[in-house]
């Protein structure tokens, strides 16, 4: 393939080469070979292909068949009920997404009886942790009061609400795994050539589900892949792509910590050093500051190494941040949410840790490495809308929440341009040799660098392949 006249590193104007999935040549009027492919590019920007360090593959493809039951599509009970009691004279199970308790509190089976007491409901907080589910659901599940379940139960009587175990929730269900083709073309419509996904309970079944999907062509993207200790010693896919590389490869040790409920800490010590000798990172989800402290505990007590991360980083407050540093740990970010939950979090959360917020200079400055995500569907799976937030600082309703934490485009870009398996380092170039994961955007740079948000790539290839064009 000759990619003509494209803009590289944001300034010259080059011709590019690929061949066997790699860059091979880059200069001025490269002659076309015979029956190679032709791509005009006009002056349009060729980025490096674009990569979602924090996203959950299943979830976010079930989500395009699912119910939005929070902000900013629902915003109240009422709307809730309404949109719900919509649905009351269906057949078969109902799934809600993006609950939060802004709209209606801390809702439960009773509350979702109220409402749908016939139809099967359940519905999943934004958070990922917990569902809820109505008494239809429970009964559909074959669960009763007494039953030897993961349920919670409040006095003995099961309140609806599941935490942490989506696995028993899809055996109960017997459900097939989501096709993953829509939202892996979804994504690959965006320029996103490669993925993390950082679901706890990844265990060898769903690497081999993934995988398959690769093989089929309904999963694009090259895939790293967090989970439980029972991915140890898995090791990377044995197919590679057109550059030689593994598709799917195995990543950190994934604690999803809560701070109600924070786990054994001699127990996680021991599991972040069997993680480690396995050849494995610790990345621990940590969305408040008592679940960082406990994190960075743990990885002081067990050693840290390369490789160990930090999810989220939500609250970061100086010492805290210090401390990351010292340990060198790297950090993964959702910018995004400034954009989607920004209202939300100035009203909710505590004003001493409000300026902490989802820092992104701060980190920068300090030497920590920094990557970008989605973490969708949790947040919106658009890396663009993303960067734009990270360069505003501004929610829904217009106001600005850490403008010191602000980035440039172009560092904002480099968030999500790092290689999968080095979040947070140095931003991928286009060079000979380089494996040709690539972006082409309509435009230069200069014309859409303040508009992130907007962009819309004209073409996005992986190892030199097509994987959108338009």
């Amino acid at each position: 393939m000759l990619i003509r006249a494209a803009e590289l590193q944001f300034s010259e104007i080059l011709d590019l080469r690929i061949e066997a999935g790699r860059v091979v040549e880059i200069g001025q009027d490269l002659a076309l070979r015979e029956d190679e492919a032709l791509v005009e590019a006009r002056g349009g920007a060729l980025l490096p292909g674009l990569r979602d360090h924090h996203l959950h593959l299943a979830s976010l493809a079930a989500a395009r068949d699912s119910l939005h039951c929070g902000p900013p599509q629902v915003r109240s009970a009422a709307e809730l009920a309404a949109l719900l009691a919509a649905r009351g004279e269906g057949s078969g199970w109902l799934r809600g997404i993006g609950y939060h308790e802004s709209v209606a509190g801390e809702i439960d089976r009773h509350w979702l009886d109220r409402v749908l007491p016939q139809r099967p409901l359940r519905i999943q907080h934004r958070g990922g942790r917990l569902w809820i589910l109505n008494s239809a659901a429970l009964r559909a599940l074959a669960v009763d009061e007494a039953g030897d379940d993961p349920l919670e139960r409040s006095a003995g009587r099961l309140t609806g609400r599941l935490y942490d175990n989506d696995r028993w929730l899809r055996q109960r269900l017997g459900r097939e795994r989501p096709d993953l083709a829509a939202a892996s073309r979804d994504l690959a419509r965006l320029g996103v050539t490669g993925l993390t996904d950082t679901s706890p309970g990844n265990s060898p079944a769903e690497a081999r589900w993934l995988r398959q999907a690769q093989r089929r062509g309904q999963l694009l993207q090259d895939l790293l892949l967090m989970g439980d200790a029972s991915l140890d010693g898995l090791g990377a896919d044995e197919d590679a792509g057109e550059d030689g590389q593994p598709w799917l490869a195995i990543g950190a040790h994934k604690f999803h910590l809560h701070e109600a409920h924070l786990p054994d800490y001699a127990a996680v010590c021991a599991d972040i050093r069997r993680a480690h000798e396995a050849g494995r990172g610790a990345a621990f989800h940590c969305v408040t500051r008592a679940e960082l402290v406990f994190a960075l505990g743990a990885l002081r007590e067990a050693g840290a190494v390369a490789g160990d991360r930090i999810e989220h980083a939500s609250v970061t407050p100086p010492e805290l941040l210090q401390e990351i540093r010292e340990l060198k740990l790297t950090v993964v970010s959702q910018p995004g949410f400034i954009a989607e939950r920004g209202d939300a979090y100035l009203e909710q959360v505590e004003a001493d840790d409000q300026p902490w917020l989802y820092r992104l200079r701060g980190f920068l400055d300090a030497g920590v490495p920094l990557a970008g995500s989605t973490d969708a569907p949790f947040g919106q799976a658009n890396p663009w809308v993303a960067m734009q937030a990270a360069v505003e600082r501004r929610s829904a309703g217009g106001r600005v929440l850490g403008a010191a934490e602000a980035l440039t485009p172009e560092q904002a870009l480099a968030l999500f341009t790092a290689p999968l398996r080095a979040p947070g380092a140095a931003p991928a170039r286009i060079a000979i040799g380089s494996v040709a994961d690539l972006c082409l955007l309509p435009q230069p740079w200069n014309a859409v660098r303040l508009a992130l948000g907007a962009v819309r790539p004209r073409l996005s290839l992986r190892a030199g392949v097509p994987i959108w064009s338009g």
